[in-house]
C-alpha cells in the first residue's frame, strides 16, 4: 500500500511506515502522477482533490487533517467510490484562543470594555459554540445565527441574521465555505449584508477568505459603515489584498487554527480514520512530542487590577495576536512561509496560572476559559 502526505503535517512520521510506502511531499507537488498509484493520501487546504488529481487513480481514501473540506470536490469522490474525511473541531479551541486574544487586544486599544457589548456570532458549529461561550465568560451579549442547526433544533436558542446586523457591536464569522443553496456563504458579506448594518460593528473573519466579497469590505471601511476589522483567512490567499491589509486592526495569515494542540488532534483524527478504513489496528494512535512553550507558568498579582485586566493578561500571556499581526505587516509577501514556520502555541490548557489578590468569580472564569489554576 502507498500513502501520499503532506510534509506539512506534524507529528505523523513513523505512525504509518509499519503498514505501508509512505511519500512525503509539499501539498502544492502532490499531481496525478504522484498519486496514480497511492491508496490513500493525507492532506490539507493547499491540495485541491478533484477529478484532475484522482481520475485513473488507485486512490480509495482521503484525509484532511483540517476542519474545512471545501479542497474536497466530495461529489466526484463519492461518484468514483472514493472514502474521504475532514477533522472537525480538531482546531476549535486553538480558534477560540485566537479570538480571545482579538477581542482583548482589540478592547485594550481601545480602551474599551467588553461587558455590555452584543456579538453576533455567525456559524455556531465547534468553533462558534466556544466563542459564544468565551464571550458569555467575559460579559458579553451573544447573539447566534446558525440556519442548519436552527431547522433541526428549533428557533428558540437562534435568531436572524437580519437581527444580528441590526444590533450587534461585534461579527464573527465561524461558517464553512457553501458555494450556492440556501446556506450559500460565499460573499455573504457583501453590499446589501453590509447596508444592513446598524451599529458600524467591528467585523471577524477567521473561516474561510471568501465569505467575504473584499471590494465590499473595503468600500464599507471607507465609508465608516464598520469600525474594524479583525482578519485571518482572505480571498485569493496566499496574495491577499494589500489595501485590505492596511485598513485591518489586526491582520494575520490564516493562522487563527495553528496551535500545536490543534494541528496534534487533526493529525489524529486523520491517521485514526485511515487506520478504520484500512483496518489497520492502529485506530487509537496518539501524536507524541508535542512541542512545549518556554514556559508554561503564569503568574499574576491582581492587586490593583479589575477582572477584565486580570483575564486579558492571562489570555495574551499564552497567545499575543500583535506579533503575528507585525509579522505579516512588515512582509506580506511571505504569507506562506509565516504559516510553515509558525513558533510554538499552546492552548489554555496547557498553561498552569498562579494568580494572587484575586477575586474567586475571577479565579473561576479562568477555570471555565481551560486554564489550570495552581492553588496559592
Amino acid at each position: 500500500m502507498k500513502i501520499i502526505v503532506d510534509d506539512k503535517i506534524p507529528y505523523i512520521k513513523g505512525a504509518l511506515e509499519p503498514f505501508a510506502e509512505v511519500v512525503y511531499l509539499p501539498g502544492n507537488k502532490t499531481t496525478p502522477e504522484v498519486v496514480k498509484n497511492a491508496e490513500a493520501i493525507i492532506t490539507r487546504t493547499r491540495t485541491i482533490c478533484n477529478e484532475q488529481l484522482l481520475k485513473d487513480s488507485k486512490v480509495k481514501f482521503i484525509a484532511s487533517a483540517t476542519i474545512g473540506f471545501d479542497h474536497i470536490d466530495t461529489a466526484y469522490c463519492e461518484k468514483s467510490g472514493i472514502g474521504w474525511t475532514n477533522a472537525p473541531g480538531c482546531n476549535a479551541e486553538s480558534v477560540n484562543q485566537y479570538i480571545a486574544s482579538a477581542l482583548f487586544s482589540y478592547f485594550l486599544k481601545k480602551s474599551e470594555s467588553p461587558e455590555n457589548k452584543t456579538i453576533g456570532i455567525v456559524g455556531v458549529g465547534n468553533v462558534g459554540s466556544k466563542v459564544a461561550r468565551l464571550c458569555e465568560i467575559i460579559g458579553m451579549k451573544v447573539l447566534l445565527n446558525d440556519p442548519p442547526r436552527e431547522r433541526v433544533e428549533g428557533p428558540e436558542k437562534f435568531t436572524s441574521l437580519k437581527q444580528i446586523c441590526e444590533e450587534s457591536d461585534i461579527i464573527t464569522f465561524h461558517v464553512p465555505l457553501i458555494n450556492s443553496g440556501k446556506d450559500k456563504t460565499l460573499h455573504m458579506v457583501d453590499d446589501v449584508f453590509i447596508q444592513s448594518l446598524k451599529n458600524k460593528p467591528l467585523l471577524i473573519n477567521t473561516c474561510r477568505g471568501e465569505v467575504f466579497d473584499t471590494n465590499a469590505v473595503k468600500s464599507a471601511y471607507m465609508e465608516k459603515q464598520i469600525s474594524g476589522l479583525i482578519i485571518d483567512c482572505w480571498e485569493n490567499e496566499p496574495d491577499l489584498d494589500l489595501e485590505m491589509l492596511k485598513l485591518c486592526d489586526f491582520a494575520t495569515p490564516h493562522i487563527a487554527g495553528y496551535s500545536k494542540d490543534g494541528k496534534a488532534n487533526g493529525t489524529r483524527m486523520s491517521v485514526q480514520a485511515v487506520s478504520r478504513f484500512f483496518k489497520l489496528g492502529i485506530d487509537n494512535w496518539e501524536p507524541e512530542g508535542v512541542e512545549l512553550p518556554k514556559s508554561t507558568k503564569i503568574e499574576i498579582d491582581g492587586q490593583e487590577s479589575d477582572e477584565f485586566s486580570i483575564i486579558a493578561e492571562a489570555v495574551l500571556s499564552t497567545y499575543n495576536i500583535e506579533t503575528d499581526d507585525k509579522n505579516l505587516r512588515e512582509n506580506p509577501g511571505i504569507f506562506e512561509k509565516l504559516r510553515g514556520d509558525y513558533p510554538v502555541r499552546r492552548e489554555f490548557g496547557t498553561y498552569k496560572l498562579k494568580i494572587i489578590n484575586t477575586e474567586d468569580k475571577v479565579i473561576q472564569k479562568l477555570k471555565y476559559l481551560g486554564f489550570k489554576l495552581e492553588k496559592v
